[in-house]
């Protein structure tokens, strides 16, 4: 597996970027009938499944699947560990690259996302996560972190789990940084368990920041063990250590490593 930072020089840099064109003119291919079936499917899913949107869910998950699987290789360990599909939870991931929502999909669970106000501008991939329902967040808007904080806490109570990347953005050196508690203060206040799950691989494959490339390989998806409801400080600590267990040293922000 290719590391973090490389030479893109060369035969394997072209033949990465070539991957990487053909990974997207896959995905654009097809996202766009797969919306279109998800807005005729709108109107049934407004009256009858306003929240969870679970027939918007699966055609993200089969479009995320699709998008991914001629490029490389996803290996899950750890599915014992996922609460039941009923059970609302909060679902934290570390963040390394572009290629982590696609792979986040293959855990066959409906949840949402909280993702930047500009995600939702992408065409057609960025509309559909407006139909599924998904969560926006402007980083640099008070306003906004808390109507995050209260739609989250919202999808909670009425039995949608979430997903989020605590750190806040994609890593830009390829290691694990302190979490943000943003999501821990939401399972706290709603006593929903949460679910830590360890990406390995992705920012060998997509590099952050070098979005034109993507290198062959196999993202490994580790799923700990649900930590119980508790208090905010605690569960931090417990997401960022459960995460950081699944990875390498050398993957360790000191931030990390001196905890």
């Amino acid at each position: 597996m290719q590391p973090i930072f490389v030479d893109t020089r060369g035969l394997k840099g072209a033949l990465a970027a070539f991957r990487a064109f053909l990974f997207y003119l896959n995905t654009f291919a097809w996202a766009g009938p797969l919306f279109v079936i998800m807005v005729f499917l709108t109107p049934y899913v407004l009256a009858f499944d306003r929240t969870r949107r679970k027939a918007q869910h699966f055609f993200n998950t089969l479009w995320a699947k699709i998008s991914s699987f001629p490029f490389y290789r996803v290996v899950i360990s750890g599915l014992e560990n996922l609460p039941p599909q009923e059970q609302p939870a909060v679902y934290v991931a570390n963040h390394q690259s572009f290629l982590d929502i696609t792979t986040l999909f293959h855990i066959n669970r409906d949840f949402k996302f909280v993702s930047k106000t500009a995600n939702f501008f992408i065409p057609i991939i960025g509309w559909s996560m407006f139909l599924t329902g998904h969560i926006q967040l402007d980083r640099m808007d008070r306003r906004s972190q808390q109507k995050c904080l209260k739609d989250c806490g919202m999808m909670l109570e009425r039995g949608t789990s979430v997903a989020f990347f605590p750190e806040g953005t994609r890593s830009k050196d390829g290691k694990l940084h302190a979490f943000k508690r943003g999501a821990f203060v939401v399972a706290s206040r709603h006593n929903v368990p949460v679910v830590p799950i360890t990406l390995d691989g992705t920012g060998d494959l997509m590099p952050n920041s070098r979005e034109y490339l993507l290198f062959p390989g196999t993202v490994h998806v580790r799923i700990h063990p649900a930590i119980p409801p508790g208090p905010v400080d605690a569960l931090t600590r417990a997401a960022e250590c459960a995460i950081a267990s699944g990875l390498p040293p050398e993957r360790l922000a000191p931030e990390i490593l001196g905890t």
